[in-house]
């Protein structure tokens, strides 16, 4: 992956769009558009020197701006209640130019999107994109009531190829069944939602030899948490400093307890924000980013999760 860059943006509105999310559109300071991007994007939010945020781009890869959303997290860390209260119309931020680690392909003969709640945002680009080639497509998009369900009249432009289940009105979805009605055992599968939603959606694909499923984690990968068998090596940066990982903390932890300061985010290998890039040694991915092929060339690695095979990594910090 190409090393993430950073740019600074002007707030230029600023939007209720369901019960507790917001939507923040995000244009250039001297009126120029903002660097393209493909549908499945996200970027960086970085709110202050260690609140760093990973937010999808929800508006058109065609239009100047970029605009996110932003659920408020009552348990979260922080970053959501930052842009609710404190970030208003004029400011500026800086974000990270777009990367995409949920890319959509249009080669499919048949696409089916699945949302749940603030998973909306990704698809609502994939949504635009599909309509434009001509492809045939269908968004199943779940939340537990009208209020809660942000850019549903947006999506409204595109009639029954939408479909809306709100769990105060019809009950909990079968999901399997509604899937299966809507042809998804014969198509590219996309989901982005809670980890509910993303279990029955790989369990629906796993027993449809002819679904191709995609997915938007919000959550660890099974194996990122620590295992008994994890052991200390050396991280060695660029200036040659000599920094011990324990076998109980993050190679981002020990780096920072050595004053080596990397931007982070979700801190469960799903965002991208602390890829390092890995100059010699070999990593022990566990992170939701890389793609196979990536993780076989070992030249670059998520720091908040991942780990080291041997004794000893270079990392380029």
């Amino acid at each position: 992956m190409p090393a993430q860059q950073f740019v600074t943006v002007k707030v230029e509105e600023v939007t209720r769009e369901a019960a507790g999310v917001v939507s923040f559109v995000l244009a250039s300071r001297d009126g120029r558009a903002l660097p393209a991007w493909t549908p499945g994007s996200h970027i960086d939010v970085v709110l202050s020197r260690d609140l760093v945020r990973q937010y999808s781009l929800s508006s058109g890869p065609d239009e100047a701006r970029w605009r996110i959303a932003v659920l408020r997290e009552p348990d979260g860390r922080g970053g959501s209640a930052h842009l609710h209260d404190r970030v208003k119309v004029g400011d500026h931020l800086l974000v990270s130019t777009p990367r995409n680690t949920f890319p959509l392909d249009l080669a499919a003969e048949r696409h089916v999107l699945v949302a749940g709640g603030i998973g909306i945002t990704p698809l609502l680009p994939m949504a635009a994109a599909l309509e434009a080639a001509g492809k045939r497509w269908t968004l199943l998009y779940l939340g537990r009531s009208a209020t809660s369900m942000a850019f549903a009249d947006e999506l409204g432009k595109y009639g029954d190829k939408v479909v809306l289940h709100r769990d105060d009105e019809s009950g909990v979805i079968d999901v399997a069944a509604a899937l299966d009605r809507l042809g998804a055992g014969h198509a590219d599968l996309y989901a982005c939602g809670p980890a509910g939603l993303l279990a029955a959606v790989e369990g629906y694909a796993g027993s449809r030899p002819g679904s191709r499923l995609v997915l938007e984690h919000f959550t660890a990968a099974p194996d990122a948490a620590g295992r008994e068998d994890d052991h200390a090596f050396t991280v060695v940066t660029r200036d040659g400093r000599d920094i011990t990982v324990g076998a109980d903390e993050s190679i981002l932890d020990a780096l920072s307890a050595a004053g080596v300061r990397s931007l982070s985010s979700c801190r469960e290998g799903v965002c991208g924000t602390c890829e390092t890039g890995v100059l010699e040694g070999e990593p022990d991915h566990r992170d939701r980013v890389l793609s196979e092929d990536e993780r076989a060339a070992g030249d670059t690695m998520m720091i908040c999760v991942s780990r080291c095979r041997g004794e000893r990594l270079v990392l380029d910090v």
